[in-house]
This record gives C-alpha cells, sequence and structure tokens, in this order.
C-alpha cells in the first residue's frame, strides 16, 4: 500500500533530532530534500545518530533544552516535536526533565510552529492508553492510566501535551496533528535503554541470560522505525488533526519476542524470569483502521526481517550500543 499524501517541506526542525526516532526522521526529511533543523540536549539523543547528517547540505544542529524556549534563525514551515525521554530507564532517571518536555518543551514548539505557520506534529504515544481494558486500542479509547505511579512521568507528561496541542489549535488556529506512537526498533537504540528489543538483542548477542519479566504472556506490537517514519510524515502531509495512531497490529509475547531473538542472533542464551515492573502494561495493540483508511499506510516490515536488520546493527555497532 502507498502513503496517499505527499507534501515538500522546506524548512523541518525537529526536536529531539538525536534521539532513536528523531534522526531516522532527520534523514528521510533530508532524504526528501528539506533542509532540516535538529534540536536536542543530548540528555538521551546521542551525537553518534547524528553524525552522517552533519556534512549534509541543508542540516543544521542546535544542542538546547525545548523547555527553556526554541530559536530558530530560519522560520520553518514543518515542525515535528519529539524531544522526550521516551524509555523506561530514562524517564525514572529523569522525571522533571520529563514532565518539563512534555509540557513546556510542547508549548515553545507550539508557539514556534504557530508564529511561523507551520505544520507541528506532536509525537505522543500509546502508553496514553495506560494498561489498556481494551484491545486493540483504538484513538477513541480514553485509556486506564495511573497518574501518581512510576510511570506516570511520560504517560502524563504525553497526555497533557495532547491536551495543549489540541488547545493550541482550537485558541489559536495552529495548525497541528497528534501521532501515536507504538513500540518502535531498529537500529540506534541503546542497548541499555531498557526496552524489550534492544534489551534482548543485547543480552542474545553478550550470550547473557534474556530476561523477561513476569511470566512472558504481556503482549507488545512491534513496528520497524522505518515503517513508524513512513506514518509520521504521511500524516504530516495529510492535513489531519489526529489523533491517530501509528503501529504494527500484529501482537507478540515477551517470551515469544525473547525467543524469537534467540533464534534469529543464533543465540545459546537461555530465557530469565525477572519481577514485572509496577503498572507495566498486560496487552499492547494497535487498531490501525485510521491510519489505513485516512493515510493509505500500514506496516510493511515483518518482524523476522526488521528484527535480522536490528541484530545486524548492534552486531556492527556493538560498542556504541
Amino acid at each position: 500500500m502507498t502513503t496517499a499524501f505527499s507534501r515538500s517541506w522546506k524548512h523541518a526542525v525537529v526536536t529531539g533530532g538525536a534521539g532513536f526516532v528523531g534522526s531516522h526522521l532527520c534523514t528521510a526529511l533530508l532524504d526528501a530534500g528539506a533542509e532540516v533543523t535538529c534540536v536536542d540536549d543530548f540528555s538521551t539523543g546521542r551525537p553518534e545518530n547524528i553524525t552522517p547528517l552533519l556534512e549534509r547540505p541543508g542540516f543544521t544542529l542546535v544542542q538546547a533544552n525545548v523547555a527553556e524556549g526554541l530559536r530558530i534563525k530560519r522560520p520553518p514551515d514543518l515542525v515535528l516535536h519529539f524531544a522526550s525521554p521516551a524509555s523506561p530507564a530514562d524517564y525514572l532517571r529523569l522525571p522533571l526533565h520529563t514532565m518539563e518536555t512534555g509540557s513546556l518543551g510542547t508549548r515553545n514548539a507550539l508557539e514556534l510552529a504557530h508564529s511561523c505557520e507551520a505544520r507541528f506534529v506532536l509525537a505522543s504515544t500509546s502508553e496514553v492508553y495506560g494498561d489498556p481494558q481494551q484491545n486493540p486500542q483504538d484513538e477513541r479509547y480514553w485509556g486506564n492510566v495511573n497518574p501518581v505511579g512510576p510511570r506516570s512521568v511520560y504517560d502524563e507528561a504525553k497526555r497533557f501535551g495532547e491536551a495543549l496541542t489540541t488547545a493550541h489549535a482550537e485558541t489559536h488556529g495552529t495548525d497541528t496533528c497528534i501521532v501515536r506512537l507504538f513500540n518502535t526498533y531498529g537500529p540506534r537504540m541503546r542497548g541499555h535503554d531498557g526496552r524489550a528489543v534492544p534489551t534482548f538483542v543485547r543480552q542474545a548477542l553478550a550470550g547473557e541470560p534474556l530476561t523477561v519479566t513476569g511470566d512472558g504472556r504481556q503482549t507488545r506490537s512491534l513496528c520497524f522505525v522505518d515503517d513508524t517514519v513512513r506514518g509520521i510524515l504521511a500524516a504530516a502531509a495529510h492535513g489531519m488533526r489526529g489523533p491517530v495512531n501509528i503501529g504494527n497490529p500484529g501482537e507478540i509475547t515477551m517470551l515469544d519476542l525473547a525467543r524469537l531473538v534467540v533464534e534469529l542472533a543464533g543465540s545459546s542464551s537461555e530465557i530469565r524470569y525477572i519481577e514485572r515492573p509496577v503498572d507495566d502494561p498486560a496487552v499492547r495493540c494497535p487498531d490501525i483502521t485510521l491510519a489505513r483508511d485516512k493515510l493509505g499506510w500500514e506496516p510493511k516490515v515483518r518482524a523476522e526481517e526488521g528484527l535480522r536488520r536490528t541484530i545486524a546493527w548492534f552486531r556492527e555497532h556493538e560498542a556504541d550500543a
């Protein structure tokens, strides 16, 4: 299936552009002919993610904390707000930074977009659904979130960001879009960021036991980063407000994922069960009917192919991961 809408961007600002998804967005936009300004404070983003882009014409790096303001020399026509710690290891380590990025940072990015009459895209998350009582989750579901639990700094920062984005659009007429990203994986993830795929891959390649939480029956839906980036840019080009789910509707249990990584890595690692984190969702699966119908988008990369490519990247960049 091909994306039904296209739009050319002259200058895109990507906050969190040195992060995992953000760096892939920067690359895709440059490849499409746009100039790109990457804004990152490197609290979780990595310089090596954008090192290959520094010599490319049209790429600019601004090292800054978006919660403290955005000073961009050339007006953009697209603002993609992707700054935020996104893994449990990061947002539990940086709780206040996470909330400030989701609140003050979102406000600053919205004001930049509004002042320049630019299209604004907020990176929200499937975590706004919490530990869902509905499966799969569609965009009409309000979620089941603990507002004071250990994950709340991330969950509520994103929920507030959605509310602020909606209010800005309704009050000021800002051209906004909300994309809710489900579990995305691929090259440039950090092996110690606490998420399942990089953790399992790192452990399998090192011959260590793969640490599966609980009984391993909880599910996730994994979307390869190339597919996620296509979905984000399709939503940006369409003009829809959203929210719209961008993810892979194929569910897999954590135990089956661990076994698949061991097989694809050719590893002899065993499975070791550890305590399940507080408020860890039992299921996670997107209903992508809206993305299919409105954007002509759906994921293309099968789990085996995406995991092979991810494992190959980790092998090549073992010291970086």
